[in-house]
C-alpha cells in the first residue's frame, strides 16, 4: 500500500497546483466582471436608455455574478489548499453552474442579437423624436453622435421631423466642426447638410454588433468552456485524495 500512496502523492501534488492556478484566473475573471458591472452602471447608464425603454438589469447581473465568482474563487483556493473532497465537490457544483448560466446567456444573445437591433432602432428613434437637449436620453443621443461621429437615425435627416428641428434646428452634437455651427444654419436645410456627419448611427451601431458578434460570441464560449476544465480538476483531485485515504485505513 505504501508504494501506492507514494505514487499518487506527486499527482496529487500537480493536481493542486493546476486546481490552484485555475482558481486564481476565475478570482481573476470574477473580479473583472465586478468592475465591468459597476462601470457599465456608473458610465454606460445614460446611454443604456437607448437601447431599452426601461432601465437595464444587465449591469446588475454582471456585479452579481462577478461578486459571486470572487468570493467562490477564494473558497476554490481555499478548498483545494485544505484538500477536503467535499469541499472540491461542491466548488465543482458551483463551476457547473456557472458553466450552465454563461453558456444560456452566450446563445441567449447570438440568438436575440435581431431584436436587440430592433430595440435599439426603436428607443434611439423615440430619443431623437423627443429630444430636448436636457434630460438623460437627450444627452446620451448627444453623447452618441459626438463619439461616433453620426447625425440622426438613418443620417441628419432624421432630424427635420423631431420636436426639436423646428425651434433650434440640428443639435450641435452632429457638427463636424463646433465652430463653424450656428443656430441659423442648422435650422436650414441645404446649409445644414454641410456641416453635419452624413451617416446615420444606427448603422454604425449595427454594424459594430454584427462585426463583433463573432468575437463576442467566441470569448463568452471560451470562458463557458474553461469552466469544464476546473469541474475536471476539482473533480480528479477529489478522486485521488478520496483513494489515497481509503489506502490508508
Amino acid at each position: 500500500m505504501a508504494p501506492r500512496r507514494m505514487e499518487t502523492k506527486p499527482a496529487i501534488f500537480c493536481l493542486k497546483t493546476l486546481l490552484l492556478l485555475y482558481s486564481f484566473i476565475f478570482w481573476v475573471t470574477g473580479v473583472v466582471l465586478l468592475a465591468v458591472g459597476l462601470w457599465w452602471k456608473f458610465m454606460l447608464g445614460p446611454y443604456m436608455l437607448l437601447i431599452s425603454s426601461s432601465p437595464s438589469s444587465a449591469p446588475y447581473v454582471l456585479t452579481g455574478t462577478g461578486a459571486a465568482i470572487v468570493l467562490f474563487g477564494l473558497f476554490g483556493c481555499f478548498a483545494t489548499c485544505r484538500g477536503r473532497p467535499w469541499m472540491l465537490k461542491l466548488y465543482a457544483v458551483f463551476l457547473s453552474l456557472v458553466f450552465m448560466t454563461e453558456l444560456i446567456a452566450g446563445i441567449s444573445g447570438f440568438v436575440f442579437r435581431h431584436e436587440i437591433k430592433g430595440t435599439f432602432l426603436t428607443a434611439y428613434s423615440a430619443a431623437v423624436m423627443r429630444y430636448d437637449g436636457r434630460d438623460d436620453r437627450s444627452l446620451a443621443v448627444d453623447g452618441v453622435q459626438r463619439r461616433l461621429h453620426c447625425c440622426g437615425v438613418y443620417n441628419y435627416t432624421s432630424w427635420f421631423s423631431s420636436v426639436y428641428f423646428p425651434i433650434n434646428g440640428i443639435p450641435t452634437s452632429c457638427c463636424v466642426h463646433v465652430s463653424d455651427c450656428n443656430e441659423a444654419d442648422l435650422k436650414n436645410t441645404t446649409l445644414a447638410a454641410q456641416k453635419v456627419y452624413k451617416e446615420g448611427c444606427y448603422e454604425l451601431v449595427v454594424s459594430f454588433i454584427e462585426s463583433n458578434m463573432g468575437i463576442i460570441a467566441g470569448v463568452t464560449f471560451g470562458i463557458a468552456f474553461s469552466q469544464l476544465v476546473g469541474v475536471t480538476l476539482a473533480c480528479c483531485l477529489s478522486h485521488f485524495i478520496n483513494s489515497n485515504q481509503y489506502e490508508m485505513i
